[in-house]
């Protein structure tokens, strides 16, 4: 049955009642409107604003949030089906321009025989009155909501509680809440009741999905509800809630969002709005939160680094289901490396910071730090950073630099370049047309002739106060067997940075 021609999904958050009372420490009247101006700017439908009937301090909540809330966003407060409560809501929420009272009772057979321990007619008597004595006290102006709690318990008796439902409609409820109150199997039992209950109610009637997390399904259950009927979906900011949490109102949207739903909230309020729920709540984000954590966006196998990086400034990713930006989030995709990461995460890193790379030079530093993250595990960046300045500018090998200098008591380019080869020293003077050719020509009178290919100069680094950023070689020698080798040199004098660059090249070739 086809539930969704022109339907949006009407979004009915509960994280100021529902994941409030979860908190080790509830949040007093200001806290409570910080997050509610939040869930403004998300464009919420409804919000929930507390349970009034609970303590003074949340009794005055709801009255705080209910006099300064926007006219288009209904305002509902939790009561018992006990007469004190429902007062207590209709009280707290009667300057709300759309107040609305949801009431309760488990319909179960369980909990109305273990908890309640009372005869399910007299459930069913007692949810028909609350629901009259609400709507008694909401005239015209507001609405009445009914929630069958633990209705994912309900399978066995569901003829019972649809006949429920209907005198509770006939009482004056507009919207039937279907929580799945503690979780204990899979969605597709309880989406099966959702729709059976759809079927039988007649159209106006409004079907909200209220679900909790015990087995981490909530967000699966709360999705598909909504494609067997459920219009009202009843979630949480972060997922907060009671033990395992709530819907995760954030990955509800996005789910939707990406199965090409119209969701009728600013999507680029939700990383800002998670951020500050977790700081005000004192309950952080775990780095492995779908689309919100740390973790979200980061990437460190190989293939998906690889992955990633082609597709990196795609609406669609290959390795994330979304855009960050969609949600708010202006970091990009990130990538660690560790012993399952390859030179792609090496090449991104090192690019990162700003440092010149090749993708050959990458492969040759991949094994330097694969061997580091398999002793330490993720390397930190510091450490790719040395690994890069020891590998590119310091190559160890048979040369070892000593000395270059130019000849005494003359205007040419004549040099003299000290150096040693295993051991052996070796001292030559040459002439050439600049620096680099000079000492390119002294190596060749030792024996060690190389073909230059390529040469450039840049600078390496920022200048800092005081301080010249360092000259950069980078030159390209071929080899014997036509391979070019790149090699780098750095240094405050450019000379010097040319020299080191050929040394670091001979280290290359000759380890090689």
């Amino acid at each position: 049955m086809d539930y969704n021609s022109q339907r949006k999904p009407f979004f009915y958050d509960i994280t100021l009642r529902d994941g409030n009372q979860a908190l080790k420490k509830p949040w007093n009247t200001d806290q409570k409107e910080i997050i509610f101006k939040e869930l403004v700017k998300l464009g919420v439908q409804a919000v929930e604003v507390g349970f009034s009937g609970s303590s003074d301090m949340d009794f005055e909540a709801c009255q705080r949030l209910a006099s300064i809330a926007p006219d288009n966003i209904v305002i509902a407060g939790l009561a018992r089906a006990v007469e004190k409560d429902i007062i207590k809501v209709a009280e707290a929420i009667k300057s709300a321009n759309k107040p609305r009272i949801h009431t309760f009772i488990a319909m179960s057979p369980f909990n109305m025989k273990y908890v309640l321990k009372k005869d399910p007619m007299d459930v069913r008597k007692t949810a028909v009155e609350a629901i009259k004595y609400a709507k008694s006290l909401m005239g015209e102006k507001g609405e009445v909501q009914f929630s069958v709690e633990h209705f994912g318990d309900c399978a066995d008796n569901l003829n019972f509680v649809i006949d429920s439902l209907h005198e509770c409609i006939e009482a004056g409820a507009t919207t039937i809440n279907l929580p799945n109150t503690v979780e204990r199997n899979r969605p597709f039992e309880l989406i099966r009741l959702v729709e059976k209950v759809k079927m039988a109610l007649p159209d106006n009637i409004i079907i909200s999905a209220h679900n909790h997390n015990d087995l981490g399904m909530a967000t699966a259950t709360t999705v598909e509800s909504y494609f067997v009927g459920a219009t009202q979906l009843e979630c949480s900011l972060n997922g907060l809630g009671e033990r395992a949490g709530n819907t995760n109102m954030y990955e509800v949207a996005i789910a939707l969002h990406n199965s090409g739903v119209e969701v009728p909230l600013n999507l680029s309020q939700i990383y800002e709005t998670a951020i500050l729920t977790a700081e005000m709540a004192n309950v952080p984000i775990c780095e492995k939160a779908p689309l919100i954590g740390e973790d979200a966006l980061a990437h460190r196998s190989g293939i998906h680094q690889d992955g990633a990086v082609k597709t990196q400034n795609m609406k669609k990713g290959a390795y994330r289901p979304i855009h960050p930006s969609l949600i708010g989030r202006d970091d990009a995709e990130k990538y660690g490396f560790t012993s399952q990461s390859g030179k792609t995460a090496l090449y991104e890193i090192i690019k990162s910071k700003g440092y010149p790379i090749t993708v050959e030079e990458t492969i040759r530093l991949v094994p330097i730090a694969k061997e580091q993250a398999e002793k330490y595990g993720e390397l930190p960046v510091e450490s790719i950073e040395d690994i890069y300045i020891k590998e590119i500018f310091e190559v160890d090998g048979p040369f070892k630099f000593i000395s270059f200098k130019k000849a005494d008591n003359t205007d040419n380019d004549i040099f003299n370049l000290k150096f040693s080869y295993k051991g052996q020293e070796y001292n030559e003077t040459a002439e050439g047309d600049g620096p680099l050719e000079t000492c390119l020509n002294a190596l060749e009178k030792a024996g060690f002739r190389q073909k230059l290919v390529h040469y450039e100069q840049a600078a390496f680094g920022e200048e800092t106060k005081g301080a010249q950023a360092d000259a950069m070689t980078v030159i390209q020698f071929e080899t014997q067997d036509g391979k070019v080798i790149t090699c780098r040199g750095k240094d405050p004098s450019t000379q010097k940075a040319n020299v080191k660059a050929i040394f670091n090249g001979l280290n290359l070739i000759y380890t090689e």
